[in-house]
């Protein structure tokens, strides 16, 4: 299969293909005489399983262990049970914050509101400099990875 082919059955763009291959996540593609690449039958199943388990929380690097682990022979089962167990308790952390966040925001929309209600046309609330106010909000701050974000 071509991997116009093989991305149009899969979902993901022939460059996303050509990054599994760089990643070793899929084995060693063949080349047709020309140099193209020509994928076996047995890709678009192996793309299709990388793209779920990226959805359950698994990194590039965890497939890339599990899957070189399968390919030898071996049963990486209890890894995988294991990572998923992970992401299972990482989800449940993130989610708890989430509703921390939550609850915080709707105090900030109560306090904002209240402040808009006593600041006159035209003139500033500085709302976004109450945020520094928040002790929440500065716990969050000051634990967050550091470096630039698009």
């Amino acid at each position: 299969m071509g991997p116009k082919e093989v991305a149009r059955a899969t979902g993901v763009s022939t460059d996303t293909l050509r990054h599994y291959e760089r990643q070793g996540l899929l084995p060693r593609v063949g080349r047709t005489p020309a140099g193209y690449r020509q994928y076996s039958a047995a890709t678009v199943p192996r793309v299709l399983l990388i793209q779920r388990a990226l959805v359950v929380g698994f990194s590039l690097a965890d497939l890339k262990r599990v899957l070189t682990l399968r390919d030898r022979g071996g049963a990486p089962c209890l890894q995988v049970r294991e990572l998923i167990d992970q992401r299972l308790h990482g989800l449940d952390r993130r989610i708890e914050d989430l509703l921390v966040l939550r609850d915080e925001l709707r105090g900030i929309l109560t306090e904002w509101d209240d402040r808009l209600s006593r600041t006159a046309a035209g003139e500033r609330a500085h709302l976004l400099e109450s945020l520094g106010s928040r002790p929440q909000i500065e716990r969050v701050r000051a634990t967050r990875p550091r470096g630039p974000r698009s």
